[in-house]
């Protein structure tokens, strides 16, 4: 039966190549964005701007806030214990 399958199924190749190219790249660029290096130099570049006056108290406590949930994120999905990201 799977060489019928893979027969009936061959004019869908490209479309299951596609998704499996689209999932990868989801993947990366979720590994990047909960990459606890890459939200620490965040973190640090929005403190700049702090100190530069670039941003107001609120802007950086704002956006501090949603890096530090992206950590508390990452933190968990390396652990395997958030349930929201379990595919």
């Amino acid at each position: 039966m799977g060489l019928i399958s893979e027969v009936l199924l061959l004019p869908f190749a490209p479309v299951r190549g596609s998704a499996w190219v689209i999932e990868q790249v989801v993947r990366e660029a979720e590994r990047i964005y909960y990459d606890p290096a890459t939200i620490q130099a965040e973190l640090a570049r929005l403190e700049k701007l702090l100190e530069a006056g670039e941003i107001t108290e609120e802007e950086f406590d704002r956006l501090e806030d949603e890096l530090l949930d992206r950590l508390e994120t990452a933190t968990h999905r390396s652990f395997g214990t958030d349930d929201r990201t379990t595919p």
